[in-house]
């Protein structure tokens, strides 16, 4: 079973960048679909980017040409790197591990990690 550290949210102003990352143990990040996935207060979690086990990415509209998924297999990493960023990209960012097709749907990803929180400011 996979263990999952999310680090690198913060405050920052519009237009700005952040990139999160998702650190992994306990099992091969290549073995998964990983997906990053955003919840903000009194908001449904919605998916942000997955990428699966061959490195095809897949992108919320909201964030196309923005965000970024990539994942380094030798440090067992995922990351999201973040520019451009909008007040409406505050959420608490988590990283989430599944065997499933890697769409962006929340229930699909079996293990997660404890999120990072990100704030835009306008």
């Amino acid at each position: 079973q996979v263990q999952l550290v999310e680090s690198g949210g913060g405050s920052v102003q519009a237009g700005g960048s952040l990139r999160l990352s998702c650190a992994a143990s306990g099992d091969t990040i290549s073995s998964y679909c990983m997906g990053w996935f955003r919840q903000a207060p009194g908001k449904e979690r919605e998916g942000v980017a997955t990428i699966d086990s061959d490195g095809t990415p897949k992108y919320a509209d909201s964030v196309k040409g923005r965000f970024t998924i990539s994942e380094d297999n030798a440090k067992n990493t995922l990351y999201l790197q973040m520019n451009s960023l909008k007040p409406e990209d505050t959420a608490m960012y988590y990283c989430a591990a599944g065997w499933g097709l890697c769409f962006l749907r929340h229930y699909e990803y079996n293990y997660w990690g404890q999120g990072t929180q990100v704030t835009v400011s306008s």
